[in-house]
């Protein structure tokens, strides 16, 4: 009986043991993911966050808030107001971010792109890719005629508002684009797409002609053409050129879409043959 019990109890606490590090493994990859939620909800919102703000947005119990924010404030991730009330992103955010550009081979070449499609046009150029259902701006030229020079690196717009997005939204399939968009699609201005099928035949026509266009559905007051750049399949980054929406013609959106197809080919054709995949 005795020999018989040993056995079992080192059984039991081999368990208790391993469900114990299981507990704590989980409890960590719990805390990293709501680490990283937290720091994409400082991203969207670009005013100072209130505690209760942040409980009510994540959902996160406040006890583990406040671990959190300590935590990411100590390390340089988030900065806190006088009060010690209110927080933000901090710097540490921006070095990482700035380090994803760096280390992107891609970039140098997008970069001589977007220069030589800003002489050509006149026009404000931008290098954008896709990322879930969004489009995030990797690279801005500004127009050297814009009034204001604000770089739109690191933000985030819905791809089906964009005519960044839709030239890479065309690339995807039926079944793709279901699995990836919301069900409801938002309208950022009243001209925004909100309607599936309409969308579905706009992005046929964007792989008709070989670049998307579109006219105050992302921004009110701006209309842009853009490309797709396929040295990847399915496409991931686009280029585009934003103009204001009053003094762009039809005409003048097709000239500019047909350059954005010629340029996004040949930039496509560089990264491969320098191995960029």
């Amino acid at each position: 009986m005795a020999r018989s019990s040993a056995p079992s109890r080192l059984r039991t606490a081999h368990e208790e043991t391993t469900a114990s590090d299981g507990d704590s493994a989980t409890a960590g990859v719990k805390s990293a993911r709501r680490a990283i939620e937290l720091l994409e909800a400082f991203g969207s919102n670009h005013a100072w966050t209130s505690l209760t703000d942040l409980h009510a947005s994540t959902g996160f119990p406040r006890s583990s808030l406040h671990g959190l924010l300590r935590t990411l404030r100590d390390l340089g991730w988030i900065e806190a107001d006088e009060a010690g009330t209110r927080f933000r992103l901090g710097v540490r955010a921006l070095i990482c971010g700035t380090a994803y550009l760096d280390r992107d081979p891609v970039m140098p070449y997008a970069t001589d792109a977007l220069e030589r499609v800003r002489e050509q046009t006149g026009l404000t150029a931008h290098y954008a890719r896709l990322c879930g259902a969004e489009i995030v701006y990797l690279e801005t030229r500004e127009s050297r005629h814009s009034a204001h020079l604000v770089s739109r690196v690191g933000r985030t717009l819905p791809a089906h508002a964009t005519s960044l997005g839709k030239a890479l939204l065309a690339e995807l399939s039926d079944t793709e684009l279901t699995e990836l968009l919301p069900a409801t699609l938002p309208a950022l201005t009243d001209s925004t797409i909100t309607d599936r099928e309409t969308l579905r035949a706009e992005l046929a026509a964007t792989r008709e002609r070989g670049y998307a266009t579109e006219r105050e559905q992302g921004t009110p007051g701006l209309a842009c053409a853009a490309a797709v750049v396929p040295y990847r399949i399915p496409a991931t980054d686009a280029m585009s050129c934003s103009m204001p929406a009053g003094k762009a013609s039809d005409d003048e959106l097709e000239q500019v879409g047909t350059l954005l197809h010629e340029v996004t080919q040949d930039l496509s054709q560089r990264l491969r043959r320098a191995g960029i995949r």
